[in-house]
């Protein structure tokens, strides 16, 4: 664990920069973790993380395939929104834990 200042506020990350308490998440945190990976938030990506925190607060196991079915965006969609990595990184942004099928 690690602390990091986002936003203004210092946060608790794992050593993989993805926030130890959901709680602590902002649109603003999410906007300056995707910054440090190069990507500019739209409304489009903020629909995404918001999807993915309500899904993930529901106890929901996730997957691209499942966001890609989610009516958001398509799996090509999510690719482009989230280049490298859509779950890895939208997960990250949302401020949810890393799920399980990202290595």
């Amino acid at each position: 664990m690690a602390e990091k200042t986002l936003a203004g506020k210092t946060v608790e990350v794992t050593e993989e920069g993805y926030l130890v308490n959901p709680e602590d998440w902002s649109q603003e945190i999410a906007a300056d973790l995707a910054k440090e990976n190069g990507i500019e938030l739209t409304d489009k990506h903020y629909e995404v993380l918001e999807y993915l925190r309500k899904e993930s607060a529901a106890g929901s196991a996730l997957s691209i395939r499942k966001v890609g079915k989610s009516g958001i965006t398509d799996i090509k969609g999510l690719y482009q929104l989230f280049p490298g990595g859509p779950l890895k990184y939208s997960s990250k942004f949302a401020g949810i834990p890393k799920p399980a099928s990202c290595v």
